[in-house]
């Protein structure tokens, strides 16, 4: 069985996708985590133990990876140290020194397969600087997509993730192999799910404060609208930061840091994180952004960590 674990994002989906594609995969299985959780859960490692060969993708989990024990292609853009594991096959240009602004274009570029679903991928995880590539507008074009449609498409396949929908994350693999991808556009279960989340995203916004160029926002919500939040605040309101807290998320707590790529030069996100792991959370990230999942108990301690690097 060829298993694929992928990030729940449209980047992670896309990547997934394009591997399938690659690989001309009749049959596989494709899992996402708990979202929200950056590990193999039970049923995940109970997958593995099944499969001939596994494929991580878009998923920041090393030490979860060196664990397994099977032939494993582990793809990926996010700050991480090199995989020891000899069963693993590691490809990630960030271990050179390289920044990708996504996986699906790293897949891309690994095995010559392009098509809307790279570009979708880097629209997906920087959003309309994407646009700013050569290759995310000319492979829009050659689909026939404009740029509002590749952000709406994005916020459609995001919508699954966002509503904390497992299965609909992972089906959503078979949905982009399976439809044309402009007609994606009028698919109803990804419509009906994005209008209540954009309604949650505007209260959110409307709620934030600044505080030297940086936006600070807490609510409490069952959407999982932290990043999307964040990544608004910075790419479309031009803060120099934000700081996005989700007080009561499932019983949990979520802290969402996304800086602009002038304060990436200033600001030490790698400290950040191993700081926040220190604590108990369960955080990762990469150059501009660091996610951390933990206890209501931490989330004070947790923010005061990020107040501390922001001067």
């Amino acid at each position: 069985m060829h298993l694929i674990v992928h990030h729940w994002d449209t980047d992670g989906i896309t990547s997934a996708a394009l591997l399938v594609k690659a690989l001309k995969l009749k049959e596989f299985t494709n899992m996402t985590a708990p979202i929200g959780d950056f590990r193999f859960d039970e049923r995940i490692w109970n997958a593995i133990e099944k499969a001939n060969i596994l494929y991580v993708l878009d998923f920041n989990v090393p030490n979860e990876v060196e664990r397994v024990r099977i032939p494993t292609l582990f793809i990926d853009h996010h700050n991480q140290g090199r995989i020891k594991n000899p069963l693993v096959g590691q490809v990630n240009p960030s271990l050179k020194g390289e920044y990708y602004p996504s996986c699906s274009l790293v897949v891309s570029e690994y095995f010559n397969v392009f098509n809307a679903w790279s570009a979708l991928g880097a629209v997906g995880d920087i959003g309309e600087k994407a646009f700013e590539l050569d290759v995310v507008r000319k492979l829009l074009k050659k689909e026939g997509l404009s740029q509002s449609e590749a952000l709406r498409l994005v916020e459609l396949i995001d919508s699954n993730y966002i509503a904390m929908d497992r299965k609909a994350v992972e089906d959503a693999v078979r949905v982009l192999l399976e439809n044309n991808t402009k007609d994606l556009l009028e698919y109803e279960p990804w419509l009906k799910k994005a209008e209540a989340i954009r309604e949650a995203i505007e209260k959110a916004l409307s709620d934030a404060e600044e505080r030297n160029g940086f936006a600070f926002v807490e609510f409490e919500s069952p959407f999982n609208i932290i990043s999307k939040v964040a990544r608004k605040l910075v790419w479309e309101l031009n803060y120099r930061g934000a700081i996005v807290v989700n007080e009561n998320f499932h019983g949990k707590a979520q802290m969402y840091f996304r800086i602009s790529p002038e304060e990436a030069e200033r600001i030490d996100m790698e400290g950040i994180i191993a700081r926040l792991k220190a604590l108990g959370t369960n955080s990762g990230g990469k150059r501009e952004v660091v996610g951390c999942v933990c206890g209501r108990n931490k989330i004070r301690n947790a923010l005061r960590i990020i107040e501390e690097y922001l001067g």
